[in-house]
């Protein structure tokens, strides 16, 4: 961008800010909508919800990072120095909070079990000790 007049750079700029601005707008809007507080009752099932409100977010990191930092101007090999590490700190996110639910699952599993009734072993005033008749022959 630096081959730009200041009148086309300015365009550029106001020209990005709009579309972060409907996509912003949209990421709202679907996630009111989804969650049911635009219609009460009516929720998005989370196989669709979840999805598009990623790709918007996505959409938006890309957009921000190729116009804005200037990386659509760059070569392809710092390009992809920048992709790849981030691509794998998206994945160490997704195990992390796999990680963090299979955790809570099992942290669930145990405070159940906790909660659950102990059987009685011994009756009441028994000491423990064999009673009279275990050591009587016959």
């Amino acid at each position: 961008m630096g081959h730009l007049d200041y009148a086309t750079a300015k365009k550029v700029v106001f020209k990005g800010l709009i579309i972060l601005g409907v996509v912003t707008l949209a990421e709202v809007f679907v996630a009111l909508f989804g969650n049911g507080h635009i219609i009460p009752g009516f929720y998005v099932h989370k196989l669709i919800f979840y999805p598009v409100m990623i790709a918007l977010s996505l959409y938006k990191a890309y957009f921000i990072v190729y116009e804005f930092m200037h990386m659509r101007y760059e070569v392809k090999g710092l390009a992809m120095s920048v992709l790849l590490p981030t691509l794998l700190l998206v994945w160490a996110i997704i195990a992390f909070f796999q990680e963090g639910a299979s955790w809570g699952h099992r942290r669930e599993v145990v405070r159940q079990r906790n909660m659950e009734p102990v059987e009685e072993v011994q009756k009441a005033g028994d000491t423990g000790m064999l009673d009279e008749r275990t050591y009587q022959f016959q």
